[in-house]
């Protein structure tokens, strides 16, 4: 029997306009994107609508921002079909601040609370690194193969690591800023053609996110985890988990752990998933999915017209 599961954008999926089409046409939508703005002392929602993109872009507003868009989605399903989405699907995955999106959609935490979780985490993570101390960069065209060689060759240079992997041909390092340039290097001259340092505030999935993380710990501590209605591939371990301790730890750890994408995306093939639907702002999720995995149907829900088409 074929199984459905359902994905969360993380961090560059943020766009000017996001989610206002639903909010005009979901009561449910436009409640879930009133509660962030409550819980966040922030008119949030008026920034995805209508911007600057500059001020949407920052990591203390993208990151609640992509996942009221998610949760608006989540909510605005529910209404139009009477039904939550442990009975439409299998399984739940966000990639990287998208894991609070899945959490929230299965129940883990409510809104409020996942929101007021992200501005926390967008804010320890900026404050982690001095601007200009740290870097991210793609390796486009490169396996993990590839990126763990010259990792392991720019580590006297500085601190560097795999961040994400996101998709075949696809990795992404963070660290330091002469820790990441070194890598670069390295991947140059192993042959590489496209190696591009990312335009990111931090360096984040790595070792530099210590301060964020422990922050998190304490914020993490403090909010209640419910056992999830579907399992959740986490980031960190691309393999499915359902009990709350464990998804605490996994969001901590995952502030300075690579993001396993690929490998999630895979597991959850294995596993008897053929069709993955994107939940929230863009498309970048389902991006991933084709280039990653052969023969799956691929679905990106983002209106009320996605939302009547699939349920």
């Amino acid at each position: 029997m074929s199984k459905t599961a359902f994905l969360f954008p993380g961090q560059g999926s943020q766009t000017p306009g996001m989610a206002v089409a639903l909010a005009e046409a979901s009561a449910a939508a436009r409640e879930v994107l009133s509660t962030v703005d409550e819980a966040l002392s922030q008119p949030l929602s008026v920034l995805m609508a209508e911007g600057p993109a500059d001020d949407l872009t920052l990591t203390t507003n993208a990151q609640p921002a992509l996942f009221a868009s998610s949760m608006a989605v989540v909510a605005a399903i529910a209404e139009h079909s009477g039904k939550s989405l442990d009975e439409f699907g299998d399984y739940v995955a966000g990639h990287s601040l998208g894991e609070y999106s899945a959490l929230a959609a299965v129940g883990v935490f409510d809104v409020a609370a996942g929101a007021g979780l992200l501005r926390q985490r967008g804010d320890a993570m900026q404050a982690a690194v001095p601007v200009g101390e740290g870097a991210m960069a793609a390796l486009i065209g490169a396996d993990i193969a590839l990126a763990d060689k010259v990792v392991a060759g720019a580590e006297g240079a500085g601190a560097v690591q795999i961040a994400n992997d996101n998709a075949p041909g696809q990795v992404v390092i963070s660290g330091s800023l002469v820790g990441v340039k070194a890598a670069m290097s390295l991947a140059q001259e192993e042959g590489l053609k496209r190696v591009i340092e990312l335009p990111v505030s931090a360096p984040f999935h790595s070792s530099l996110m210590a301060p964020a993380a422990d922050v998190m710990a304490t914020a993490l501590s403090d909010t209640v985890f419910s056992a999830p209605s579907l399992p959740v591939i986490c980031n960190v371990l691309a393999s499915a988990e359902d009990k709350p301790e464990a998804l605490r730890e996994n969001l901590i750890t995952q502030v300075t752990g690579r993001v396993r994408w690929r490998e999630s995306l895979e597991y959850m093939q294995q596993n008897g998933v053929t069709r993955f639907i994107e939940l929230g702002t863009g498309k970048v999720l389902s991006g991933l999915v084709k280039r990653t995995l052969k023969d799956v149907e691929i679905i990106s829900i983002e209106t009320a017209d996605d939302i009547a088409a699939h349920f």
